[in-house]
């Protein structure tokens, strides 16, 4: 099939490429607040170097595979995975929210996916639709109950065989890509398929990275979704499904309890979820 030509390198190549291109990075960070942190990061470095006497060959080995993580374009999939879910927990905490908790985003977000109604069907191929379909529904509101109409619930997922679309070749541009927007109380109703549990790309310098330490790359099926209603919170979130093999052992430590989702059979053959966000007031 012409989708096994799918490459880690190629996927991290698009993904550094998006990166790069579509966001200016900047912080306010001060420079004491830098050294703060470059201190503890180079501390941290050394507490670990002298607890494992790890050698001059280790630390080649490092240094050269950090230089293929580079030449692969494999940095935003490596940092997505292994780091991402720490800098979204310490984010949450510190902001003290209340409303539904976020996850990763990972490295396959695209903005300006297609607007659809609050009742839709997600862009898909008609090989898309012989795949186990979902029905996802819910309501978008403040912390209070109250619905936000007008909200958009962006998703996106990989495909029945775990590729995402501008990111694998031969994949329809919007494959599995939509921003719903809600009715007037908040609601949404959406169809789409039943993704499966996936491996990340691992043919490149972050599977070798894997194979060190005989893991795995796998992680649960799940949607990915990013929601938004002007003066609240933007909720960028992953949501998985119960009885997964790899809820436990997700190699992108993602999974929360909150987010696990119990999928109903239907008369029809589908599944049903319902899965309501509750958004935070947007901090002055």
């Amino acid at each position: 099939m012409a989708l096994e030509t799918a490459t880690a390198q190629a996927s991290g190549t698009a993904a550094t490429d998006k990166f790069k291109k579509e966001r200016a990075p900047q912080a306010d960070t001060s420079p004491e607040r830098a050294a703060a942190i470059y201190k503890d990061l180079f501390k941290a470095f050394e507490d670990i170097t002298l607890k494992h006497q790890i050698t001059y060959d280790e630390y080649e080995v490092v240094k050269w595979w950090m230089i293929q993580v580079g030449e692969n374009g494999e940095w935003p999939l490596w940092l997505d995975v292994f780091y991402e879910h720490v800098v979204e927990k310490a984010n949450y905490d510190r902001k003290g929210y209340t409303g539904t908790q976020g996850s990763i985003e990972g490295p396959y977000y695209v903005d300006n996916a297609p607007k659809l109604p609050a009742e839709c069907e997600m862009p898909m191929r008609d090989k898309d639709r012989e795949a186990q379909a979902l029905y996802f529904t819910g309501q978008v509101t403040d912390i209070d109950g109250n619905g936000l109409g007008g909200a958009t619930v962006e998703l996106w997922h990989a495909d029945e065989e775990g590729y995402y679309s501008q990111f694998a070749p031969n994949i329809p541009e919007w494959n599995l890509r939509g921003t719903i927007v809600t009715d007037d109380e908040g609601n949404y109703n959406i169809k789409t398929l039943q993704p499966a549990p996936y491996r990340i790309p691992h043919d490149g310098p972050t599977g070798w990275f894997i194979d060190s330490y005989n893991g795995h790359p796998w992680r649960p099926a799940h949607l990915h979704l990013r929601i938004k209603h002007p003066g609240y919170r933007t909720i960028t979130t992953q949501l998985y499904f119960v009885g997964d093999g790899h809820l436990d052992d997700d190699v992108a430590s993602a999974v929360k309890p909150e987010l696990v989702l119990d999928p109903q059979p239907q008369d029809d053959g589908s599944n049903k979820v319902v899965y309501p966000f509750a958004l935070d007031k947007e901090e002055n």
